[in-house]
């Protein structure tokens, strides 16, 4: 009984060892794939920036760029989407980040999201928006010598929560205020919206 089991093993291992290998491809990657696309659009990290690049024809023709990334950068959730505001084209720029900071007794963990609205016919920022979400877990002691603790969580936002309207105007949304802008093609930028 021992000398065929032996005698299978043997066998499975020899069949795989003659298996047909896969060929490796010998084409490499020339640029990495963008974050978001939409129309002409893509935004990539390239050259040490995150950009907004503008193709024409298939090729990159300009960029707007976003901000300076370093090698550690990584946006996350990353979407472009075109709308229209006052007959113009605009086009949404979202993504987040994430970063944060620990210590014994202390843990952050920072969530970032960013929004920022372009109108490309002139390579114009017409609206940008940062809100920040801070979750905190902290390790709190209840006396002097340290004997008892409680952890204690709290959740901190700044900045305002941003929203694209169907008509192509936004709202911003914090605690105690709200915010609306309008777009005014004359200006080429979102201002504030006339009270009724």
């Amino acid at each position: 009984m021992k000398k065929i089991v032996l005698f299978a093993f043997i066998a499975l291992l020899s069949a795989n060892s003659f298996a047909q290998k896969k060929k490796t491809s010998t084409k490499k990657a020339i640029a990495t794939a963008g974050l978001a696309k939409v129309d002409n659009l893509v935004a990539e990290v390239k050259a040490g920036n995150f950009q907004v690049t503008i193709n024409e024809n298939g090729k990159p023709k300009d960029a707007m760029i976003v901000k300076a990334a370093d090698g550690t950068f990584a946006p996350m959730d990353c979407k472009l989407s075109s709308f229209t505001a006052g007959g113009t084209k605009l086009y949404l720029l979202t993504w987040s980040e994430k970063s944060g900071a620990k210590t014994d007794l202390k843990t952050e963990d920072i969530t970032t999201i960013y929004s920022v609205v372009y109108e490309i016919a002139s390579k114009k920022q017409v609206f940008s928006n940062t809100q920040m979400t801070n979750h905190i877990t902290e390790k709190v002691f209840l006396d002097k010598l340290k004997n008892a603790s409680e952890t204690q969580e709290k959740i901190r936002r700044e900045g305002f929560e941003f929203k694209l309207n169907p008509d192509g105007s936004i709202s911003q949304k914090g605690k105690t205020q709200e915010n609306k802008y309008t777009y005014d093609v004359a200006k080429i930028e979102y201002v504030p919206a006339k009270k009724k």
